[in-house]
């Protein structure tokens, strides 16, 4: 199984406050590493796209949870 794979299995499995904790705590680990490249100290720059993907997975799986949430209802 792929390592993108094995990320949207756990993402999937985490309720949605949990998703909220995740997208907060990627957000944060991004930001660090934008500081790290501003200050010429970050050796692999491919870290931040990753991280920019990662965001981007949480969100979109967090808005399937709530738009499944508010079908329900």
């Amino acid at each position: 199984m792929s390592k993108i794979t094995e990320s949207r299995k756990n993402l999937q499995a985490k309720d949605a406050a949990g998703l909220e904790a995740e997208v907060k705590a990627l957000q944060k680990a991004h930001f660090g590493l934008r500081m790290q490249k501003g200050t010429q100290q970050l050796n692999n720059t491919a870290t931040l796209r990753s991280t920019r993907r990662e965001i981007a997975r949480a969100k979109t799986i967090l808005a399937q949870k709530r738009s499944a949430d508010a079908a329900a209802k």
